[in-house]
């Protein structure tokens, strides 16, 4: 099977470095792109950041998460992550992993979600859903427990927590994976990068404030759900322009390289 455009090609490695330049990811975590509604496409078993050239690529199927060419480099294990959003919201365009530290606290604070807290983050809602690892654990108590989504099963499982919503997409785009990181979904590259960097955006600026208001006995003031949604509608394009900014960025930096 031929492999996308140039342009779609460049502009997954660009989101690869753009991830890593923002601190989504580091040796781990992975982004992904939808080619059709039977295929997507990922990098092969390598870090983000050191993605290059059309050699690092492989296309999977959505229906079972393997690759397409038996020959196929090693991929992700967590790919299983990507195929099952995928075959459960076919709205969605792109999905990234991230093992953020700024988030993960959210993540095993049951008392206190992720909720949105500034305007560029109007999408996390009122309270960010988390997927907990151990529901498929207890459902099979000989499974291997080490937090990651290595199946189909517990793949979907994950992609559950996001909710159905309307036109193929996820009621939320963002889900909190307990111990582990949280996982992004966009109809394009350049959306779901955005709403990543925001997430963790959001992360830092919400344990600041509870620090602050732990200090004087006070409290957090987060969005309410008028507020979130009416500020997620606002920036709805959010990409469109830090997404050249971005680029830039990678671009003058040598640890990065674009060979498409």
């Amino acid at each position: 099977m031929d492999l996308p455009t140039d342009e779609i090609l460049r502009k997954y490695v660009y989101g690869c470095h753009i991830l890593h330049y923002h601190g989504i990811v580091d040796a781990y975590g992975h982004l992904s792109f939808r080619l059709s509604d039977s295929v997507f496409l990922m990098c092969r078993y390598m870090a983000p950041a050191l993605v290059s050239s059309k050699e690092d690529m492989v296309i999977y199927k959505v229906e079972n998460g393997e690759p397409i060419q038996q020959d196929a480099p090693k991929g992700f294990s967590e790919r299983y992550i990507h195929s099952e959003i995928y075959k459960a919201y076919p709205g969605v365009r792109s999905v990234v992993h991230s093992h953020s530290l700024e988030v993960v606290p959210f993540s095993i604070s049951p008392a206190t979600p992720l909720r949105a807290c500034f305007h560029m983050a109007g999408f996390l809602g009122t309270a960010v859903p988390v997927w907990d690892a151990a529901t498929v654990y207890n459902e099979d108590p000989e499974l291997s427990q080490t937090m990651l989504v290595r199946s189909s099963r517990m793949g979907a499982s994950l992609a559950q927590a996001l909710g159905a919503g309307q036109d193929g997409l996820p009621r939320n785009p963002v889900a909190l994976m307990r111990g582990h990181g949280f996982v992004c979904t966009g109809d394009s590259i350049e959306m779901a990068i955005s709403k990543c960097i925001y997430t963790a955006q959001n992360a830092r600026v919400q344990l600041a404030a509870a620090g602050l208001a732990a200090s004087v006995g006070g409290e957090v003031h987060t969005f309410n759900e008028r507020e979130a949604s009416d500020a997620s509608m606002a920036t709805i394009a959010g990409a469109a322009k830090p997404w050249p900014l971005w680029v830039a960025e990678v671009q003058n930096i040598s640890l990065y390289k674009n060979r498409i």
